[in-house]
């Protein structure tokens, strides 16, 4: 049961991711005029509400981290979906564990520059105050547990083991021969 209700998880964090990436995060890498304007509006509201210049200007390291969604992850994302959607899809294991090791990396540098980083209040205000800093650091972590959660699901589930215990005991036997 509870395995399930992580794969729902999984389906949900995967589908979301979609047009969240499309739509919001491409805007750093992407024409501006390819994106209307109520998308723009969207990206705009964000940046002021949670204090995320990154979004709007996005240094180098953080555009080569949307690089790699766009690449990497967004072709990703539907498999992922409909894998965990389906549920005990055993092939997902390896794609789902190179994510999760890939997503967890890439945010320890974003959580850490949200935390540390002397943001300017000019041209672009970054979170000033400890509080700022943690709700923008709350917007961000689902981006990091979720991947964790994957990856520990993926590492401990019997179900998503793709070989089945005789299959290990076997492979022991060998070792000791």
């Amino acid at each position: 049961m509870l395995l399930r209700i992580l794969e729902i998880v999984f389906f949900l964090y995967f589908a979301s991711h979609i047009p969240i990436t499309l739509f919001i995060d491409l805007q750093a890498l992407l024409p501006e005029q390819l994106y209307p304007q109520p998308f723009k509006d969207v990206l705009q509201w964000y940046a002021a509400e949670f204090r995320d210049p990154m979004v709007l200007e996005p240094p180098v390291w953080f555009k080569s981290f949307i690089f790699c969604e766009s690449l990497i992850q967004l072709p990703f994302f539907p498999i992922a979906a409909y894998a965990f959607l389906k549920g005990k899809c055993k092939w997902i294991r390896t794609p789902a564990i190179i994510y999760s090791v890939h997503v967890a990396t890439t945010l320890i540098p974003i959580l850490g520059h949200i935390l540390l980083h002397n943001f300017p209040l000019a041209p672009l205000p970054g979170p000033q105050t400890s509080k700022e800093r943690w709700t923008l650091v709350c917007v961000y972590a689902p981006y990091l547990l979720i991947p964790l959660t994957l990856l520990l699901t993926m590492l401990s589930s019997s179900t998503y083991n793709s070989a089945s215990p005789s299959a290990k005991a076997s492979s022991k036997t060998k070792k000791l021969k």
